[in-house]
């Protein structure tokens, strides 16, 4: 060999020598390839007859009678997988395995090692490895594709890729398959049934869920899409899925790696469309994390629909998405929180449309009167979707940067018939207005407006009779309301004295709430329509008692001046102590409020001379004003 050719020596030579030990030594090397940081000297004739490439490459160089080096760059696979190649050709035997199958196959088609050069060549021995053994094997499928992940696209044009990704299909629908199969048992009346194990999603054909998860997003994308036209259950792949977020988002990256963000992404546009075949929490697992990472506006869309459709299950913590941390924003996303809301919201007016076609339709009266169509579905899963906004409102109403608008937008993103009890939102306003006493008095006007007074429990009314953060307006239903069900209960007490009364005063009976959770929104418009009548009536008779109160009034204090006898002032005690407990509800919070409220001049008693200043006629505009007490829509 000419000493011009030989490598100069490097910290490396030892390992370019231990490279060429397979080499026989009794020929003198005319042909140095060097691959990468290697140099190989090797011998032309055992090269160029199996490799097409070397032997054009030598035809070029045939001029130099001193020797030849040939230089190949590009080729998969490096210096580990020339050595292979070039073993193959001196006859050294060698074990092909899924490791060294995808750069023995690339490399041989790289130096074109075909049977147009020679029979049974390398590039020949690869591919019937890869057929008759790797694709047999789901597990050896994936160790291929991993090792395929620095040879692309050469391995995709060679269909080395797309061959294992389809073998992966098939064995994961198989597996499932056979699963089905071997569940399958007969019931006492000797019917086929699958078990009661299987029924849960996923199942013990899933194995292959952590086999795959070794593999790169790019190529797990593609493997998770043939499964699903292969027809692998929604369950399997939803669980798939959950497996590999979990690994891929927990590990440090690499270099060779995707960015998270891209790996988010790229996990929810695999997510089955079926609506309970990925759980729950890992749906707000992954919304947080797209929060989190910046993810596009089409990722954390689609992941708020899917979670807006299942929200009754979520809980408190799951709900508690954090914000990106920008200085003056709240310590949670409420936008996001509420983006989801309606969507349920949305998605629960779609139910009740389809629910008004189906009627339509034909569905019989029997049917829609029936207790299973009182008690729907869509009716229990906006009951737990309430209690679960009432104790969000209550844990994020002490941030400080939380705005009114958005508080209040959180609040109503809820129909009015999806809460039968508003002792939570009552909770979570006392809290709001207790952090941010710098509300003005018609803000606090505003978020009180959301409570239902009617549907407020004993204890929450006694505690907001007593509350000093809530406007007077507020106290002032309460109170009212207060003595509606104090008159209901003294009447449930006496049922003998007040049967010749009307059936009308049963209505205002509310022990724990107004409406019940099976009473439709219809229903409950035509309650509330009577119960304006029958106020309406109430106030009628309350102007009439002021009138005959005015004229008695006119009266005495005739006769208090013309007469000032110590008899008649006896006579007055008595006739405005029988007045006063005659007095209707309406006159007596006055004096409730009073004592509460002693700064509050509240409205003046009718039992007063004018002289003092108290015009009867207040009262009576204070009572039939339409904010006090809220007259119901008719």
């Amino acid at each position: 060999m000419d000493k011009r050719l030989q490598p100069p020596p490097s910290p490396n030579c030892k390992r370019r020598q231990r490279r060429c030990e397979w080499v026989f030594r009794d020929v003198p090397s005319d042909l140095t390839i060097e691959v990468d940081a290697a140099t190989f000297s090797l011998h032309k004739f055992p090269l160029i007859s199996r490799c097409g490439r070397i032997r054009k490459l030598v035809a070029l160089l045939r001029g130099d009678s001193e020797g030849c080096t040939i230089e190949l760059g590009g080729l998969p696979g490096g210096a580990e997988s020339f050595e292979l190649a070039a073993q193959f050709c001196y006859g050294v035997n060698f074990e092909i395995t899924a490791a060294n199958a995808a750069h023995l196959y690339c490399a041989a088609h790289y130096l074109e090692m075909t049977e147009e050069y020679s029979k049974s060549n390398l590039a020949a021995r690869a591919e019937e490895y890869l057929d008759s053994v790797v694709c047999k094997s789901l597990e050896m499928c994936v160790e291929v594709l991993r090792h395929c992940e620095d040879l692309l696209p050469l391995a995709d044009d060679l269909r080395i890729v797309p061959r294992c990704i389809d073998a992966i299909a098939s064995k994961a629908c198989v597996e499932q398959i056979a699963s089905s199969f071997s569940r399958l048992e007969y019931s006492s009346s000797g019917r086929l049934h699958m078990s009661r194990q299987s029924k849960g999603g996923g199942g013990g054909g899933d194995w292959w869920a952590e086999d795959l998860s070794v593999l790169r997003i790019d190529l797990y994308q593609r493997v998770i899409a043939a499964m699903k036209c292969r027809g692998v259950r929604p369950e399997s792949i939803g669980a798939a899925l959950a497996s590999y977020a979990e690994k891929e988002l927990l590990r440090k990256p690499s270099d060779h790696d995707h960015e998270p963000r891209l790996v988010v992404e790229a996990i929810v546009g695999l997510l089955p469309a079926e609506r309970f075949a990925v759980p729950l929490s890992f749906l707000f697992g992954m919304l947080k994390s797209a929060v989190a990472l910046g993810c596009a506006a089409p990722c954390r869309v689609d992941l708020e629909r899917r979670i807006g459709s299942q929200l009754d299950g979520a809980a408190l913590d799951d709900v508690l998405i954090p914000s990106c941390g920008n200085e003056g924003d709240t310590l949670f996303d409420v936008d996001t929180f509420h983006r989801i809301l309606i969507n349920f919201s949305q998605q629960d007016c779609d139910s009740e449309e389809e629910e008004d076609d189906d009627l339509d339709e034909g569905m019989s009266l029997f049917e829609c009167d029936s207790p299973a169509a009182g008690a729907s579905p869509s009716q229990s899963a906006l009951f737990k979707v309430s209690k679960l906004v009432d104790s969000y409102l209550t844990e994020i109403a002490s941030d400080a940067n939380l705005k009114l608008s958005k508080f209040v937008a959180v609040a109503e993103s809820l129909p009015a018939h999806a809460r039968t009890l508003h002792d939570g939102l009552y909770r979570a306003i006392d809290v709001y207005l207790k952090a941010h006493q710098g509300l003005t008095d018609q803000e606090r006007r505003k978020v009180c407006k959301l409570i239902d007074f009617q549907k407020v429990s004993q204890e929450a009314g006694s505690h907001a009779a007593q509350n000093e953060r809530l406007p007077l307006q507020s106290v002032v239903q309460v109170l009212y309301y207060e003595q509606l069900r104090l008159r209901s209960a003294l009447m449930c007490s006496f049922p003998d004295e007040d049967a010749v009364k009307p059936a009308h005063h049963q209505s205002w009976r509310m022990s724990s709430g107004a409406v019940s959770a099976a009473m439709s929104p219809r229903d409950n418009y035509a309650s509330l329509r009577r119960e304006n009548r029958e106020l309406k009536l109430e106030l009628a008779r309350l102007r009439m008692r002021l009138n005959d109160l005015e004229k008695e009034h006119v009266c005495m204090k005739r006769n208090m001046n013309k007469s000032g006898s110590r008899k008649f002032m006896i006579y007055f005690s008595k006739t405005i102590g029988l007045i006063t407990s005659k007095a209707p509800p309406t006159a007596q919070i006055a004096v409730v409020v009073e004592k509460s409220h002693p700064k509050v001049d509240l409205f003046p008693t009718t039992f007063l001379p004018p002289q003092a200043g108290l015009d009867p006629q207040q009262l009576t505009e204070f009572a039939t004003s339409d904010s006090w007490p809220p007259a119901a829509v008719d």
